[in-house]
């Protein structure tokens, strides 16, 4: 079957070029000058379609670099339940978040989080500023084009705000440079996000009408409404919209009797897999393609030449950002030679049966996974959920340590199991983890044909990458979260064993009143590892729960007024996000340092750590206003002005210094 998503790609060929001077430009661009993306005349590149089209462009590769770029997922996991900083080479890693993390010191993603928030905004206000200017566009295709400006500036806002709460909004290119901004509530934001999106909704076109995989569709814009509607305690519509997507779509969660797509492995002779639907689901190949009826959204990234993966650039590195160094030094065979190593095709120690780095990736350990991800969170009504087949290691989707073998030819105990004969680890933070084989493994096409390479990095030039932002999976969770706000456990309970069922699980939850916000979550962290912005999705639920008033599952009730404005690393108070932190991540606020690599750390992190801080160098350039800073971080002031309402902002940004 021929993949349509090759018909987008197709499309972005045409205009390269536009494209091409766009992506260049933005990468220096601060976010308050908010320039037309050509140096081009603006007039003359954004009033013709292709113009429209180029605009679009940038938005869309702006939404893969949210996904691809180094650090961007991998930060968004260390700031939750689910993990910390793990390479323990560099001795000045982020692990005392709570001291220093600071507006004058951003680490790993913060600071790009911000800047290119805002830079997403601006790819998207060219399209909003310029449709008016660009004649004989039918209403319907000048619509669709502004719903998915919209979908694009929505989804940045959506991530600035539950980053970095109440934030700037700008929503058009301003004429000349402007240094008053103010930032707005987060509850006005929200309300002209609902407007934008309920728009979206109305004229952006299904997917089965385009049948163009890869561009903004009606489905995706209506899950992104749902997380709008949840964001502004409009539970029942938030409900109502995931019931058109799950009932009245075509869209429908892919069974084990659906194995559909290509059934591709990673290497035969060391990693066997056993045909499922969780793996064919997860397949890049397979992602977006008709057959996929759980695809909402998804993001082309196939590097064939004509898309944008690059010879030596925008690799795609999620098996070395998320998986472990198991070809470590400090991995040990009982005579204390280094038990796993690499070798190249060429090398005549060379076994193919022995070749992990084929079979499962060689990772690096950007993110070093918490016990919660890799054991407490599969343990369901207090049982180990053996049917489970996003964690199962028989049918190939997880690997787990103990499953190497040795194959340094310089040690006695090669071609044994580590089973067989236990090595030892002196570096448990780096080097012993296991990881869903199925989920962030990608084949390094570049690399595996070369036979003198010892590297796998993921995606390169030549391999398969494609992306999902949004699958019906997480319609339900969403469905299951409006369903609890509204006082509906059972209902909650009922749509996510639907995706627990899809799983094969054993354990199902009960669908009655015992059924909590947290099962929801966990729920998240088990289907949608490397799929969520785990942070900015757990300040989001942060949110909605207090706005709701209902407890977690330890019982506590969150103030909206009072949940994100508390200090501390002991283990009482703050919001959902840091509650969930406490209790699931083994790492911080221990209250003992833990030694890796030869180095020693100490993995603290704050209650006010829920929000990044807001740059000072974006404080600083927007000199003749006032952007309201974080509490917690230096530069706070509650009595800052801010806007209560979106016009009163809108109107603000036709101020001129």
């Amino acid at each position: 079957m021929r993949n349509n998503y090759k018909k987008y790609v197709n499309l972005l060929k045409g205009i390269a070029v536009s494209a091409g001077v766009m992506l260049t430009i933005s990468a220096c661009d601060d976010f308050l000058a908010q320039d037309p993306l050509s140096f081009y005349e603006p007039d003359k590149t954004f009033t013709s379609e292709n113009g429209l089209k180029s605009a679009l462009a940038a938005c869309d590769n702006h939404l893969r670099n949210y996904y691809f770029k180094q650090m961007n997922l991998y930060t968004e996991y260390m700031f939750s339940d689910m993990g910390v900083r793990g390479k323990t080479d560099d001795a000045n890693m982020l692990t005392d978040i709570s001291t220093r993390l600071t507006p004058t010191e951003m680490f790993e993603a913060t600071e790009w989080f911000w800047e290119n928030g805002y830079n997403g905004a601006k790819y998207a206000n060219t399209i909003i500023s310029y449709l008016d200017k660009v004649e004989g566009l039918d209403e319907s295709v000048k619509n669709a084009y502004l719903g998915r400006a919209y979908f694009h500036r929505t989804f940045c806002y959506m991530m600035l705000t539950f980053q970095f709460n109440e934030v700037p909004l700008i929503t058009k290119l301003a004429t000349v440079p402007k240094q008053s901004y103010y930032s707005i509530q987060r509850k006005a934001l929200l309300d002209m996000l609902v407007k934008d999106m309920e728009f979206a909704v109305e004229w952006v076109p299904s997917q089965t009408d385009t049948n163009v995989y890869g561009m903004v569709n009606k489905e995706a814009c209506r899950q992104l409404l749902i997380k709008c509607y949840l964001a502004t305690g409009q539970f029942e519509k938030a409900k109502e919209q995931a019931d058109i997507l799950i009932d009245q779509s075509g869209l429908r969660l892919m069974q084990d009797s659906d194995l559909f797509g290509t059934f591709t492995t990673t290497h035969d002779d060391n990693w066997t897999v056993t045909r499922n639907i969780i793996w064919d689901l997860h397949r890049p190949e397979n992602k977006l393609i008709s057959a996929n009826k759980e695809s909402i959204l998804g993001i082309v990234c196939q590097g064939s030449g004509d898309s944008w993966i690059s010879e030596n650039n925008d690799r795609v590195m999620l098996s070395r950002e998320f998986g472990s160094f198991w070809d470590s030094k400090f991995i040990m065979d009982p005579d204390g030679i280094q038990a796993v190593t690499k070798y190249k095709r060429s090398d005549k120690n060379y076994n193919s049966s022995l070749d992990f780095m084929r079979g499962i990736g060689r990772g690096i350990c950007d993110l070093r996974p918490t016990w919660y991800a890799l054991q407490s969170v599969w343990v369901v009504n207090g049982r180990w959920d053996y049917g489970d087949l996003r964690r199962t290691t028989e049918n190939g989707n997880w690997f787990d340590m103990m499953q190497l073998k040795y194959n340094n030819a310089s040690s006695k105990y090669y071609g044994k199991s580590f089973t067989e004969v236990p090595p030892t680890c002196t570096d448990t933070i780096r080097s012993w983890s296991g990881y869903p084989v199925y989920k962030i493994y990608i084949k390094d096409k570049k690399l595996e044909d070369d036979d003198n390479s010892v590297s796998f990095y993921g995606g390169t030039l030549g391999s398969v990458a494609n992306w999902y932002v949004y699958r019906l999976a997480e319609t339900y969770l969403l469905r299951a979260e409006a369903n609890f706000y509204l006082g509906h456990p059972e209902l909650a309970a009922r749509d996510v064993n639907m995706v627990r069922q899809r799983a094969q699980c054993d354990e199902l939850y009960r669908e009655d009143a015992s059924f909590t916000i947290g099962d929801i979550m966990d729920e998240r962290a088990r289907e949608l590892y490397c799929e969520e912005f785990r942070h900015a999705e757990l300040s989001r639920v942060s949110w909605c729960l207090a706005m709701s008033g209902k407890p977690d599952e330890w019982g506590n009730t969150y103030e909206l007024d009072t949940y994100d404005k508390q200090e501390g690393t002991d283990k009482s108070g703050g919001s959902y996000w840091y509650q969930r932190i406490i209790h699931y991540n083994d790492f911080y606020n221990t209250g003992h340092s833990v030694t890796g690599g030869g180095n020693t750390y100490t993995y603290l992190i704050n209650k006010h750590n829920l929000y990044y801080p807001v740059p000072n160098e974006a404080i600083k350039d927007n000199s003749k206003g006032e952007l309201k800073q974080n509490f917690g971080y230096d530069g706070y002031n509650p009595d800052a002005k801010t806007w209560d309402n979106w016009e009163e902002a809108v109107a603000d940004e036709d101020n001129v210094d």
